[in-house]
């Protein structure tokens, strides 16, 4: 079973990823089809591709030389790693046959709304981060070979370094 902190990992977003998403883009592809005709769909999802890849290149190189700035100038990087977290996940989307998809790769690899992501991405992180080593969290405890509790540490034997 999978649990952090008494919560089980939540399989309905695996139904939801693994079923719910492919009908509803085959739906929706179905729906263009029968709009647009099967030639221009089938154009319309190579174009996509086509395009969600240039974005991705695009928008990547940026991201890497903003990365390259961020560390050479001694500053944690956090902003230029999430917008590169976003912008391969975009790319994938994009380069997945879609159009549901590629709306959310856009909306992920856009510099206009790749911002709104960012932040959602960084309150999710936060959120599971203090909610793994809150104020409840303690240290997990070590049985020694006489079967007591042991704290990390416990076994530091002091010294002296000599060069």
């Amino acid at each position: 079973m999978t649990q952090m902190q008494g919560r089980r990992f939540p399989w309905w977003l695996l139904a939801l990823a693994f079923v719910a998403v492919p009908v509803a883009e085959i739906y929706v592809i179905i729906q263009v089809g029968q709009v647009v005709g099967p030639w221009w769909t089938i154009l319309l999802l190579i174009a996509s591709g086509v395009i969600g890849s240039w974005l991705m290149k695009r928008e990547g190189s940026r991201a890497w030389r903003a990365l390259q700035e961020a560390l050479s100038r001694g500053r944690m990087p956090a902003r230029e790693l999430a917008d590169g977290i976003l912008i391969l996940v975009a790319g994938t989307l994009m380069l997945s046959p879609g159009f549901l998809s590629d709306v959310v790769g856009v909306f992920l690899i856009l510099p206009l709304t790749r911002p709104i992501a960012r932040n959602l991405l960084t309150r999710v992180v936060t959120r599971k981060l203090i909610g793994t080593a809150g104020p409840a969290y303690s240290a997990p405890r070590d049985r020694g070979a006489t079967g007591t509790a042991r704290r990390p540490g416990d076994d530091v034997i002091p010294g002296e370094v000599i060069d």
